[in-house]
């Protein structure tokens, strides 16, 4: 079959496979275009595998060089070698530099994480910056040791243990497929990087929320009114930071007054209904006017394609600024801290223990989750309207 006829075919449309010469063929699709296959018999088994289109380099591939390709796949099968497998190594190894081989490690991570948001973040900001375009094969101990370090004292530990695991997974990939022969990241362990972690203990007293809340509202050059009524909402309700800031404006009914959190977002996989005082009606309002339209209750504030709303590290860095600048004169704090404080605050104004789990949207104890399996609506709601009332005078 020479280009007249393949080309002819295509105009017409006659949608099947057409043999062009040993082992390589046509397809033909319903929508008239048309790409290379090569068909094989490879341990018993008969495969077949798509080469390229049909036309003009680089978005297709003409009829003399589809020829050649095939030769070269037959020649591999002679060898006992399956193309499609040599094909998928030839892939790889295309792999150069550290952001290349990152792609394929995080490609994997969506796949089998249900949260692949989190190495992602930690490559992009604590990884790649240093080793991000650097040859695969020149990355060093030295380059990981100055990584966890950085982090590590930039103040936070833990993400410089985070970032040592991934540096260990991501140059693991790059044995797999044959890029190195030893792991940079491999002498490390903790003690290198951030250390031991414990379970942390932090809760604020009624004083420190107070002292925190006043001076925010005295520092609005640094800590803007939209993260002001964030920290006030994640204290009353006591919900997780990534819960609140992707928060849209669809699953808010002022009407009834609840926040509808769908379990896609929930770190246990479970929605929950969350009821809303007046107070925190009010600030969502506020929230409202501030989004200038968003679908988003907290709207990216720079043109960014990452996320449609603020980052994950907004609020910690506005926080963080306050200490930095000594505005905020106790005890460090961390902003999951302010759900610890909400759980120790609904025990004080006699909350149940199993309605105040409920209440952070925690799993119940295997037992009361398998037989217990009500909401606790009601009861969720007078225990968060007790609560935004014993904190109304520190807001």
């Amino acid at each position: 079959m020479n280009v007249q006829e393949i080309k002819s075919l295509i105009r017409k449309g006659q949608v099947g496979r057409y043999q062009v010469g040993d082992n390589l063929y046509l397809r033909i699709s319903s929508s008239k275009t048309a790409s290379w296959t090569f068909r094989y018999k490879i341990n018993t088994k008969r495969k077949e595998l798509t080469i390229a289109k049909f036309g003009d380099e680089p978005l297709g591939l003409p009829l003399v060089k589809a020829k050649a390709v095939a030769a070269s796949y037959k020649a591999l099968v002679r060898d006992g070698i399956d193309p499609k497998i040599q094909k998928s190594r030839d892939l790889l190894s295309d792999l150069k530099t550290v952001d290349q081989l990152a792609e394929s490690w995080l490609k994997d991570c969506r796949e089998r994480l249900k949260y692949p948001n989190i190495p992602e973040r930690v490559y992009r900001k604590d990884i790649a910056p240093h080793i991000g375009e650097l040859p695969i094969s020149e990355i060093t101990p030295l380059d990981i040791k100055k990584i966890i370090r950085t982090i590590k004292e930039s103040g936070r530990p833990t993400i410089s243990n985070d970032a040592l695991v991934y540096c260990k997974q991501l140059f693991n990939e790059a044995i797999k497929i044959d890029l190195i022969s030893s792991n940079p990241a491999l002498p490390f362990n903790t003690k290198d990087a951030g250390g031991k972690e414990y379970s942390r203990d932090r809760v604020l007293s009624l004083e420190e929320i107070t002292l925190t809340f006043k001076v925010m509202r005295n520092n609005q050059d640094c800590f803007v009114r939209q993260n002001y009524l964030a920290f006030q909402l994640l204290l009353c309700l006591g919900c997780r930071k990534g819960e609140l800031l992707a928060a849209k404006w669809s699953e808010f009914d002022f009407k009834n007054q609840v926040w509808n959190m769908p379990k896609e977002r929930s770190k246990t996989g479970i929605s929950i209904t969350y009821p809303l005082h007046d107070q925190l009606i009010a600030a969502l309002e506020e929230l409202k006017v501030l989004s200038v339209g968003s679908e988003f209750i907290f709207p990216n504030r720079r043109k960014s394609k990452r996320f449609p709303h603020i980052s994950m590290d907004t609020w910690n860095a506005a926080l963080a600024n306050l200490f930095k600048k000594e505005c905020l004169d106790i005890a460090h704090f961390t902003i999951h801290d302010l759900r610890r404080t909400c759980r120790t605050l609904l025990a004080e104004i006699g909350t149940a223990p199993h309605v105040a789990e409920r209440c952070l949207n925690h799993k119940l104890p295997k037992i009361m989750a398998v037989y217990d399996r009500h909401d606790y609506f009601e009861e969720r709601k007078e225990a968060h309207q007790k609560l935004v009332q014993y904190l109304a005078s520190c807001f």
